[in-house]
């Protein structure tokens, strides 16, 4: 027992290897394990009691287990009996295309990346860049809401800045969870984004066993109670008109509804801008007819050098407002009993309805339509015509803008002179031919409040 033992030396490098690994696995790993799951739950006991909903045990289950019940569902299993009998493969090949999938939209959700990271990102990007306001708001009816149903946010997709905008906005409500498209399955974008609790769709998946994934976990989800937010029209509006709706997750939510379980109540949200971050990018898209509008990294960042310059010289203020307002929430139960047809169908467009009703009318987009459709040449004229809209508009819902016209005007004038859309001379004014497409994007926005 205590004579000298030689081997080589690769031999006891192994062995030194495992038992650190042996180690860490079995002393290291839990104890650090252990000191962040004991912190993580000191964060969300600390952030419950200020929540109007507290975090849901579904969103704070471990990824790995959502995953095992994701796919060992009864109806996941069945779709994958399918898959291999039409896609002539073994079952155990069906079924490990099917564990990619829940890997892929399954999120990971972190109360600490949520709360103390997201949260603080998205209130200093969104107030850097923008003059934040909120619009029609009820806060007494949001605020009697079953707290135990199931609450969906139905948002109009603008910019990706939506995200970032309806995180901080309703960062006292609870933990939203995203449906986020493919161009965030990205490295470092996606781990990050996942800690935020989104979930990752292929929205050009058209495969029977994807589909049925992606609806038992928007399904387990909703019947666990998760804040879930979506954008029906599917992708970034490219004329900056809403879309029409695409009902796929609605659908989902929607066949599996049993107001027995769970209410669920859908709630309006709708958004507009003085300036879209994207807006030339998505202009761009919409004139050469595809939805493929991922810019050169170059381009991107040159955009972004040129923001960061204008940052260090203080010669940057703000893109101007950034509005979100929210409509009468929907209640499944109570609208399935008054509704006729089909019930997918008729939530959707009663959804869109009441997004549009609440669309705030903003600066630039109401001086983009005064400039498109009324043909004023003058500062005066603008003045004169917005007043006239304004007082036009002050019978409807959405949100207006509170300042005077003649502010409203001379300052969107400021910006849009600045992008090169419209000349400035003295009292008159020009409009460029190629800002052309531009005003018509903004003023797309408001135009349902106006032509009707």
């Amino acid at each position: 027992m205590t004579q000298t033992v030689s081997m080589p030396l690769w031999a006891f490098a192994l062995i030194v290897l495992f038992a650190a690994v042996t180690f860490a696995s079995h002393f290291l790993f839990p104890s650090v394990r252990w000191f962040f799951r004991k912190r993580a739950e000191r964060v969300i006991a600390r952030v419950n009691q200020r929540l109007q909903r507290p975090i849901e045990p579904f969103k704070l289950a471990r990824r790995y287990d959502m995953i095992q019940r994701l796919i060992y569902d009864p109806e996941v299993t069945k779709a994958i009996v399918e898959y291999a009998r039409k896609e002539n493969v073994p079952e155990n090949v069906a079924f490990e295309r099917a564990k990619g999938y829940a890997r892929e939209i399954v999120p990971s959700f972190s109360a600490t990346a949520y709360f103390s990271i997201g949260i603080r990102l998205a209130r200093w990007l969104s107030k850097s860049l923008y003059r934040i306001r909120l619009g029609t708001f009820d806060r007494k009816r949001l605020a009697e809401i079953d707290p135990d149903a199931a609450v969906v946010f139905v948002i109009n997709h603008r910019s990706n800045m939506d995200y970032v905008l309806v995180t901080y906005l309703a960062a006292n409500a609870g933990a939203l969870s995203y449906a986020v498209g493919e161009w965030a399955r990205v490295w470092p974008l996606s781990p990050i984004i996942r800690a935020m609790g989104a979930y990752f769709i292929r929205r050009k998946s058209r495969g029977a066993l994807y589909r049925k994934v992606l609806a038992r976990y928007v399904q387990m989800a909703t019947r666990g109670g998760v804040s879930q937010a979506v954008f029906p029209e599917g992708g970034l509006s490219l004329t900056g008109q809403m879309a029409a709706p695409r009902v796929g997750l609605l659908n989902y939510i929607i066949e599996d509804f049993d107001p027995e379980q769970r209410e669920v109540i859908f709630v309006p949200v709708a958004i507009n801008y003085d300036r879209v971050l994207e807006d030339t990018i998505l202009i761009a898209a919409d004139k050469s007819g595809t939805r493929k509008f991922r810019p050169p990294f170059w381009h991107v960042a040159r955009r972004v050098g040129r923001h960061v310059w204008l940052r260090i010289t203080r010669r940057f203020s703000s893109f101007g407002t950034a509005s979100v307002s929210f409509g009468d929430p929907l209640e499944l139960s109570k609208f399935r009993d008054a509704v006729s047809g089909d019930l997918t169908d008729g939530v959707a467009q009663e959804l869109m309805s009441r997004i549009a009703q609440v669309i705030p009318v903003l600066g630039v987009p109401i001086v983009a339509h005064t400039l498109m459709y009324d043909n004023v040449d003058s500062k005066a004229a603008l003045i004169a015509r917005i007043t006239e809209k304004l007082t036009q508009l002050k019978s409807g819902r959405m949100p207006l803008p509170r300042r005077d016209p003649a502010v409203i005007a001379e300052e969107a004038l400021e910006r849009l002179a600045a992008r090169d859309v419209v000349v400035l001379d003295g009292d008159s004014i020009r409009t460029v031919e190629t800002g052309q497409d531009i005003l018509a994007y903004y003023a797309n926005s408001i135009a349902h409040h106006l032509n009707n």
